[in-house]
């Protein structure tokens, strides 16, 4: 598998406060963490499957995370205080799982990871 390369996406720094950058750079720092963490398990591990499967843990925690934050959202807003923080935190996570998915190579393994991973657990189409 080839390098990963993510990003914080420019419109999503440009809905934040003007006033603080601390959110801007602790975004950029957390999503540059990401892409090591990604790129040593691609470079450690010799089978694709087994890359695949790691990167698939980390994609679950981002989903985990995303989950969070949009249940967060509607609670700061009960408690008159501003979900913008929640709410970009939330967008940065589906778009680097989106951003994951954009690599070809990458997002046929991790398809068919998941995909065992159905069939591990004894989930079928059939009990959909």
């Amino acid at each position: 598998m080839e390098e990963i390369e993510l990003g914080v996406p420019k419109p999503l720094l440009e809905r934040l406060p003007a006033d603080d950058d601390v959110a801007a750079a602790d975004m950029q720092r957390a999503v540059g963490g990401w892409e090591q963490q990604i790129n040593e398990i691609i470079e450690s591990v010799e089978d694709d499957r087994e890359a695949a499967a790691q990167i698939l843990d980390v994609i679950d925690r981002f989903e985990a995370r995303y989950e969070t934050y949009d249940d967060l959202v509607p609670e700061l807003r009960a408690w008159g205080q501003s979900p913008i923080y929640a709410i970009a935190w939330r967008t940065l996570y589906a778009d680097i799982i989106a951003q994951l998915y954009e690599h070809d190579d990458l997002a046929s393994h991790i398809d068919r990871e998941r995909n065992a991973r159905l069939v591990d657990d004894g989930i079928r189409l059939r009990d959909l």
